[in-house]
């Protein structure tokens, strides 16, 4: 298959390349199929090329937001399905970012008990995590993605020339979480960032970037499917994200705050004795490069509150995902109510190390 192919033990596809790479994609598809695809005007342009190389196939347009992925939208999305004669032998290929993987994936997981369900990643959050590793959910009022199940796509397509039509802020999202993989791998990742920092986007070589972060997911989850252990290393600073999010009214965007909670989860492991300054600094510094944020104006009781959802707990007690080194993460790792306060108060300011080297 033309593109780069990436494929670690998941046993489906995962495709990065370009527009011109669709019509082989498409015909490893099987037809009949609906496409789903999210409202925005750029993502229904891509759905209707998935839908015409598909053989013409429906298109069901759903207006996508964190705050619509709630079960209402859900419920009104498998009535429609169900309207439309989508049968267990059908085929749902989804198009859209994150939002649209996690909602799409998990209306088709539970709809007749799980039919098949692809999925074409138009925003970088989802080329380079939520589209990856079969997890599909949707938010309660307690927390973020506290309803879902664990269901594998037949196949991704990961759409690079789409990101041409990102704002910056939604490409800075997807960044986000790339320093995320880049921090578990370390080495020559890390590096590779460090020397794009100073690049517009234009110049980057997104395939290569991708496939780089895709290829930390893959090999985790490959391990660890149904996220029993290793897989939690792919939680770093999501437990500090997910609560900001929420305390938020998620008027906060996804990657702005795995920003904030990628400093903050920095700031437990140095207050635990398990990370340098040094690399702390450099995880910082390449955040602050991106145009990410690092601070937030989320009080430290909202926060807190807000911390009390995630879904991680065990036994009543928050674990946490932690830097060792860049390159060295650890899962599972429990902090005292005093160390969260006192991490989530520094992030009501600008981290100081880097007033510092300025």
């Amino acid at each position: 298959m033309t593109g780069i192919d990436v494929n670690y033990d998941l046993g489906y596809p995962i495709v990065i390349g370009k527009a011109g790479h669709f019509a082989e994609f498409v015909r490893h598809l099987e037809r009949p199929a609906l496409v789903l695809c999210d409202a925005r005007p750029a993502v229904r342009t891509i759905a209707g090329r998935v839908a015409r190389l598909m053989g013409r196939a429906r298109i069901l347009t759903v207006p996508l937001e964190e705050r619509r992925k709630r079960l209402p939208t859900v419920e009104r999305l498998l009535e429609q399905m169900s309207a439309g004669g989508i049968e267990r032998s059908s085929l749902v290929v989804g198009v859209g970012g994150g939002v649209a993987s996690d909602l799409f994936g998990f209306a088709c997981a539970t709809y007749m008990r799980g039919i098949r369900y692809a999925h074409v990643a138009t925003s970088l959050v989802a080329m380079v995590d939520a589209a990856i590793g079969g997890k599909t959910g949707v938010n309660l009022r307690a927390g973020k993605n506290l309803v879902g199940a664990f269901r594998d796509p037949v196949a991704v397509f990961c759409d690079v020339t789409a990101l041409r039509t990102l704002s910056a802020t939604a490409l800075r999202e997807g960044l986000a979480e790339i320093v995320k993989a880049a921090i578990i791998e370390g080495g020559d990742f890390f590096n590779l960032l460090e020397e794009l920092s100073g690049d517009p986007p234009a110049r980057w070589p997104w395939e290569r970037v991708i496939a780089d972060a895709v290829k930390v997911k893959t090999m985790v989850v490959a391990d660890d499917r149904l996220e029993t252990g290793r897989r939690e290393t792919l939680n770093l600073g999501h437990t500090f994200a997910h609560a900001l999010e929420r305390a938020s009214g998620f008027t906060l965007r996804h990657g702005a705050a795995v920003a904030v909670g990628l400093r903050a989860a920095g700031l437990l492991a140095l207050r635990t004795g398990r990370f340098s300054r040094e690399e702390h600094l450099r995880v910082l510094t390449l955040l602050a490069l991106f145009g990410l944020p690092l601070q937030t104006a989320v009080g430290t009781g909202e926060i807190f509150a807000a911390m009390r959802g995630d879904k991680k707990r065990r036994a009543g007690r928050q674990r946490f995902t932690l830097p060792r080194a860049i390159g060295d993460v650890e899962y599972g790792i429990e902090a005292s109510a005093a160390q969260v306060r006192a991490v989530l108060r520094r992030l009501g300011e600008a981290p100081e190390e880097l007033r510092a080297r300025r």
